[in-house]
């Protein structure tokens, strides 16, 4: 091969992402020449920006979180308490969805449950945050300059939701990931195998879609390790697979979950591509839509756009895992064992792994990698600052509304509704689920748990029928297709009103005064009102 041959084979594998031979096994630390962008302290200062905007809200204003809250009150103090036993059982089991649920058990007893919930929640971006830095390291040998683009994805429309076990799973999944590739960068596969076993069941019990994240990540890096290492021979994907069986355990506890109590859970609506291309367009949604919609278009100009500069490219370790990630999407149903928005929740990381795959030779323009390190901070900062004005903003409507609860007795038996409208609006019901709050601070009876085979340890056992759990608490002024929710006449018409003693509006649609006859209002606020049901 001639000088010219070597040398054009060279530069195409910089182009398409071979991987910098500078990894020395030393322990990270700044450089005198090192440029801003790749020095710990930065890397310090993007998780702890990560952490910003839930430090304010007494509990974070994410949908699902409130109800959560409710299952940890149940599962932490059933036992001792009369309230409780009425309404509710609950029976823990091995399922691939506890992580939370298991963090609260110690938590709780030291730091009360609220804050416990709080200090978690706080931790989930930050530690995707320290996921997505190591990750980079990795790969590329240096933090590059657009790393911090990927972060404002860690509060994407999964987090919104407040799918707190699956974010906090996926979380550290990444964090894995980078181990994953580090001892593969040492040559420590032994090791790597042995470690690998404990941690993917770890992170299958926090949720087993973190598992499954962190199974697509390392098959797709293990196939290009071997194709960076030469190997040409041999069927690459089989071999890959072999190198991932240290995370294959989990799949026994997935067959032992799926044969068990809790295995009823349902998995449809397969290839829906509408509703596909809605979770696309609202991965970054959080409160005002255009804002979240241009900085998806912004960030994703950049994912096209960078990697057709000379300079600049994309490596292969990670791209090729984001074509993975795209393909679970493309195939995933709407529906898995009867856990909703399965494929939406893959959408964030897709877009982080797309992005940390974005590589500068070494050659590129100083110029080039400041102003991109400037951009990608500036993008990330302006996201914080967002998510931290919604999010107290939220936090104020929350303060209002549970101000009901001051004249809320111990052990009520509540019957909840609260005001929506057909449709999904962009920043989604953040109420929907805020009269579990009744449950965590007065043991009181909360309409709005879930009840899905297969997703959940606790059930309903108080006997109201159709008014026991999700969704009968969303009230809307009129009928909504394909939709479970009640109207005024529906929820307050056949209430059985001999079940409970307390009723709560919040942000209620206008109802009718004969529906209220036999209430009397102990709190209102707008929309809003508490009433004891004294007429059955």
């Amino acid at each position: 091969m001639t000088a010219a041959a070597a040398g054009a084979g060279a530069a195409a594998g910089l182009r398409w992402g071979r991987p910098f031979r500078d990894r020395s096994g030393r322990p990270w630390r700044a450089r005198p020449d090192a440029p801003w962008w790749d020095r710990p302290g930065y890397a310090l200062l993007l998780v702890l920006i990560a952490a910003v905007p839930l430090l304010g809200p007494d509990v974070p204003p994410l949908v699902d979180l409130p109800g959560h809250m409710g299952r940890y009150r149940v599962q932490l103090d059933l036992a001792g308490s009369p309230y409780l036993q009425q309404f509710y059982d609950f029976e823990w089991g091995l399922i691939g969805n506890l992580g939370v649920d298991l963090l609260v058990m110690p938590l709780a007893p030291l730091l009360r449950l609220e804050p416990a919930v709080k200090l978690v929640t706080i931790a989930v971006p930050m530690l995707a945050a320290a996921g997505l830095l190591a990750v980079s390291r990795e790969v590329h040998g240096r933090l590059m300059p657009t790393t911090a683009l990927a972060l404002p994805f860690a509060f994407g429309y999964p987090f919104t939701f407040g799918f707190i076990n699956f974010t906090l799973a996926m979380s550290l999944a990444l964090l894995a990931f980078a181990l994953w590739l580090r001892l593969a960068n040492r040559g420590r596969f032994r090791l790597r195998a042995a470690l690998f076993v404990p941690i993917a069941a770890a992170v299958w019990v926090c949720h087993t879609f973190g598992w499954g994240l962190l199974g697509l990540l390392a098959y797709g890096a293990e196939v290009i390790r071997r194709f960076d290492a030469g190997e040409r021979r041999g069927f690459l994907p089989f071999k890959a697979a072999v190198d991932c069986l240290p995370l294959a355990p989990p799949a026994l506890l997935m067959l032992l979950w799926r044969s068990g109590d809790h295995a009823s859970g349902a998995t449809a609506d397969w290839f829906n591509w509408g509703v596909k291309w809605e979770w696309v367009v609202r991965t970054l949604a959080d409160r005002w839509e255009w804002w979240d919609k241009i900085s998806l278009l912004l960030i994703a100009g950049l994912i096209v756009l960078l990697p057709l500069l000379p300079r600049v490219t994309l490596a292969r370790k990670l791209l090729f895992p984001a074509l993975i990630l795209a393909a679970a999407f493309a195939l995933l149903p709407r529906i898995v064992f009867g856990s909703a928005y399965a494929d939406m929740r893959l959408l964030p990381y897709i877009f982080m792994t797309a992005l940390l795959a974005i590589r500068f030779r070494p050659d590129a323009s100083r110029r080039l990698m400041t102003a991109a390190a400037a951009l990608s901070f500036a993008i990330f900062a302006g996201r914080v600052g967002g998510h931290a004005l919604s999010y107290a903003a939220f936090d104020r409507t929350f303060d209002r509304e549970l101000a009901a609860l001051d004249r809320l007795p111990q052990g009520a038996r509540l019957f909840s509704l609260v005001g929506t409208r057909c449709g999904r609006p962009w920043g989604e019901r953040r109420l929907a689920h805020l009269p579990a709050l009744a449950l965590v601070r007065r043991e009181a009876f909360s309409n709005d748990q879930w009840v899905m085979g297969g997703a959940q340890l606790l059930r309903v056992t108080y006997p109201v029928g159709r008014y026991s759990s999700d969704p009968s608490q969303l009230l809307v002024p009129r009928r909504c297709p394909r939709e479970l929710w009640m109207t005024p006449e529906q929820a307050l018409g056949g209430l059985p009103r001999d079940r409970f003693d307390h009723l709560w509006l919040i942000d209620a649609p206008p109802i009718r005064p004969e529906l209220l006859r036999g209430l009397r209002p102990l709190w209102r606020n707008g929309n809003s009102a508490l009433y004891r049901i004294e007429q059955p």
